[in-house]
């Protein structure tokens, strides 16, 4: 059975909650990546914000704005503000099936891998999807 630990990502991006949307969405873009793991000012895990939270921060159709104040929400908007704080979190040796079930059924898209207190990755759904080609690549060949 493969785990978690084999498929998430190690090297793990982060952001601390007083950056702000802009720096989040120029770091998610730089890193080619989804989700960032919000940090506080005591290096701590405090959240996650993903690309979709961003959007809906920079976006929102509850905020009615002219386009000139666009630049406004993305600099003064605090990542601290629009993350999911306290993410779920689950351990590097829990198989990937029980990980992609606790997305699913919270309805989300990546979970942070802890030990302890210390960050060890991040697991998204991608890493389950690529995980599960693995998988099955094995029992193929062992056909």
């Amino acid at each position: 059975m493969i785990k978690v630990a084999d498929v998430m990502t190690h090297d793990v991006v982060c952001i601390e909650e007083k950056s702000t949307l802009q720096e989040a969405i120029e770091l998610m873009d730089l890193r080619g990546c989804r989700h960032l793991v919000v940090i506080n000012e005591d290096a701590n895990v405090s959240g996650i914000v993903s690309d979709r939270d961003c959007r809906l921060a920079q976006y929102s159709p509850y905020i009615v704005r002219e386009r000139w104040q666009d630049e406004a929400v993305l600099n003064q908007t605090e990542v601290g503000m629009i993350m999911t704080p306290e993410p779920i979190c689950v351990a590097a040796y829990l198989p990937v099936p029980e990980a992609a079930q606790k997305m699913l059924d919270n309805h989300i898209n990546a979970l942070v891998v802890m030990h302890k207190d210390e960050l060890q990755g991040i697991l998204t759904a991608t890493d389950v999807m690529r995980a599960y080609i693995q998988e099955s690549q094995l029992t193929e060949s062992d056909e």
